[in-house]
């Protein structure tokens, strides 16, 4: 039994079926990458599995636990953790100040935008926010506002914020979307070194295959919906479904 496990997902909007009986099982500490055409249903699972939606059919589990019913506070507060699509930081605020952020939520329970102003920042999370900034190679920016930083930056930014919690699982939402190539390059080696380091499970939602087979361990390829293909890279690449789902033809 994996770590995240999804049984039966199914999910309507209108007369419009976004999933149908989605099953998928995510192993602790893998890397496991969930691809398919626009349309295919991957923002609506990664949405029942924060909170922001709630399936019509089928059980969400994490660590045992159901996330079925819970706010996204409560299932950040479980381990699970996520990076948007577009970096979700505060860029009137410094990086440093950013990270103050989540390190209160996680003792407090609950996001305060100006709690570095209200309450002195401890020692152990001034030490924790920094030695988390140094784990990112972001140390020389601390006190740069973080409007100012590149789009990989602010990626690393993001992808500190959430590490500084201590997640088990980081969902990833197009993690390199808009980034030029030589900044993809660093997230992906940035992402292998969390995952080398950390016991953390990834699940990644991406379309830049450069990515997904660079960091995959699994990958599970959906289709109007439905799981279509799960296995590793190696054998995903040129598999006839897959190349029906995205070509809309098989190989030859």
């Amino acid at each position: 039994m994996g770590i995240l496990e999804i049984k039966g997902v199914g999910k309507r909007f209108g007369g419009l079926q976004a999933l149908g009986d989605v099953n998928l099982s995510v192993e602790e500490n893998s890397v496991h990458a969930i691809i398919g055409p626009n349309g295919a249903g991957k923002s609506t699972l990664l949405n029942c599995l924060i909170g922001k939606l709630i399936p019509d059919t089928g059980s969400v589990m994490f660590d045992g636990q159901s996330v079925l019913g819970r706010a996204p506070h409560e299932i950040n507060q479980m381990g699970i953790s996520r990076v948007f699509q577009t970096p979700e930081i505060f860029g009137d605020l410094t990086v440093f100040e950013n990270m103050l952020i989540p390190c209160f939520a996680k003792r407090d329970g609950a996001y305060r935008l100006h709690a570095f102003e209200t309450i002195p920042a401890e020692k152990e999370i001034v030490e924790k926010a920094e030695a988390m900034l140094e784990d990112v190679n972001m140390q020389d920016k601390i006190h740069m506002h973080a409007a100012s930083l590149s789009r990989g930056d602010k990626r690393r930014l993001e992808m500190a914020m959430c590490l500084v919690q201590e997640p088990k699982l980081l969902l990833l939402d197009e993690p390199t979307a808009g980034m030029a190539r030589a900044d993809t390059n660093n997230t992906i080696d940035l992402l292998k070194e969390i995952n080398a380091k950390r016991d953390i499970t990834m699940a990644i939602i991406e379309h830049d295959m450069h990515v997904v087979f660079s960091l995959a361990e699994r990958i599970t390829v959906l289709a109007q919906g439905t799981p279509l293909v799960e296995d590793t890279p190696e054998n995903i690449k040129g598999h006839p479904k897959v190349m029906e789902a995205y070509l809309g033809q098989t190989q030859q």
